[in-house]
C-alpha cells in the first residue's frame, strides 16, 4: 500500500489510472460518502464542528489524487493537451470536493 501511494505521488502511475480511477471514480465515491456522513451527523444533532470534520476526512486523499494526476501529467508522453486537460479537470474536481 505504501509503495502504491509513493508511486502515485511521484507520478509513476499512468495518467489514465491516476485521473479516471484514483481521482474521478474512487475519489468521488469517497467524497460523496464523507458528505453523506456529514449530513447524517447533522441530522443526528451532533455539533457542526464534528460534521465539518467528517466532511473534510477525505482531504489527504484528495491532495494525493491531485498531486498524482499532476505528476503523471508532467510525464505523459501523449498529446500535451490531454495532460493539461487532466490537470485542469482535477484541479476543478479538488475544489468541488471541498464544497460538496
Amino acid at each position: 500500500m505504501k509503495a502504491r501511494i509513493k508511486a502515485l505521488w511521484r507520478g509513476e502511475v499512468s495518467l489514465a489510472q491516476a485521473f479516471w480511477t484514483v481521482t474521478l471514480l474512487y475519489g468521488t465515491l469517497i467524497n460523496l460518502t464523507a458528505t453523506g456522513l456529514m449530513f447524517a451527523a447533522l441530522a443526528a444533532g451532533l455539533p457542526s464542528l464534528i460534521a465539518v470534520a467528517m466532511h473534510l476526512l477525505p482531504l489527504p486523499y484528495n491532495v494525493l489524487a491531485l498531486m498524482g494526476v499532476w505528476h503523471s501529467a508532467n510525464d505523459y508522453k501523449g498529446r500535451p493537451s490531454h495532460a493539461a486537460a487532466a490537470q485542469m479537470v482535477t484541479a476543478l474536481w479538488f475544489i468541488l470536493m471541498l464544497l460538496i
